[in-house]
Formats: C-alpha cells, sequence, structure tokens
C-alpha cells in the first residue's frame, strides 16, 4: 500500500512539473501581469498575457444583469481559474488591480468554486478601458443568483491590470 501511495504522490508532482514552466511571451500589448506566488513565468518573475493568449485559455461567454450595466449584457473572456492555472498561482487571496489603482482582495476558492471570467468583450466587442476593459472580473450572477450582492460587488474590478497572488 505504501509503495501504491508513493508511486502516486511521485506521479502526482511529475505531472505538476510538466506544467510549471515559462510561459510563451506575449506577441501583442500586454493586458495582464500576474506577480507572486507563480511558477510559471515569461518575464522577470511575472507572467504576463496578451489577448490573444488569453483567448486561446479556457473561457465562458454568459448573459446576465449587473448593477453596472442595463438590461441583460453578454460578456466572454477566459476563466479566472484558467488564468491562475496558466500561470501556476499558488496561494490564498488574490489582490486584483485596477487601471486606476482600485484594488480588491478576493480569495482563491473565488476561481476554484464559481465559473468567474476575467471579460475581454462585453456584447461581443472588445472591451475598452471607456466600457470598463481591458478585463473585468464577472461573478456568474446568471448561474447563482446568490453572489449578487454588495460582498461580489466590491470584488467585481474592471479596468483590471494586475492580479497579485498571496498566502
Amino acid at each position: 500500500m505504501k509503495t501504491l501511495l508513493a508511486g502516486c504522490a511521485l506521479a502526482l508532482l511529475s505531472i505538476a512539473a510538466a506544467f510549471a514552466g515559462p510561459l510563451d511571451r506575449p506577441a501583442g500589448e500586454t493586458i495582464l501581469t500576474i506577480t507572486g506566488g507563480i511558477a510559471n513565468t515569461n518575464g522577470d518573475g511575472v507572467a504576463e498575457f496578451d489577448l490573444a493568449m488569453l483567448d486561446a485559455l479556457e473561457n465562458r461567454a454568459a448573459t446576465m444583469n449587473t448593477p453596472w450595466t442595463e438590461g441583460k449584457t453578454a460578456f466572454d473572456g477566459p476563466l479566472l481559474k484558467a488564468v491562475l492555472d496558466a500561470a501556476g498561482a499558488q496561494g490564498k487571496t488574490l489582490i486584483v488591480k485596477a487601471l486606476n489603482d482600485y484594488s480588491a482582495e478576493v480569495p482563491m476558492e473565488d476561481a476554484r468554486d464559481y465559473p468567474t471570467i476575467l471579460a475581454t468583450r462585453m456584447n461581443g466587442a472588445e472591451m475598452s478601458v471607456r466600457d470598463k476593459g481591458p478585463l473585468f472580473m464577472i461573478y456568474p450572477f446568471d448561474k447563482h443568483p446568490e453572489l449578487y450582492n454588495e460582498k461580489y460587488f466590491s470584488r467585481s474590478v474592471w479596468q483590471i491590470k494586475e492580479i497579485e497572488v498571496v498566502d
């Protein structure tokens, strides 16, 4: 039994090591930088992503009501979990930072437990800074109406530029 457990643990470590490593460098303009507790980098201790890199990750499209838009609005972008997995994020808390220096502490569980979107598009159009872009953290209010409250509204950062992963 011990040999089986040791073998399983070794296999899991090998799989984890295969995912750790450098990311491709962004070919376009960097719109997201991830810092802190990450295993996969493409810069000096950071993971930088352009729009094409984010578009290549597992994504979600959803139409929902939000407190910041009128009527049902369509959002599309990579899952927060997929972005963090690509960077090899290891921590308990995310500090999500906006272009205007607003920041929110977001528990890592929000990425793991909910299909939270880092929206790059709203109603089919790329999100400009003027329209809350380039990235807007959208909780799955359509699937989890219990999240439609001030606690999650305050974590729904727009104009995201950086995510810091901390313990």
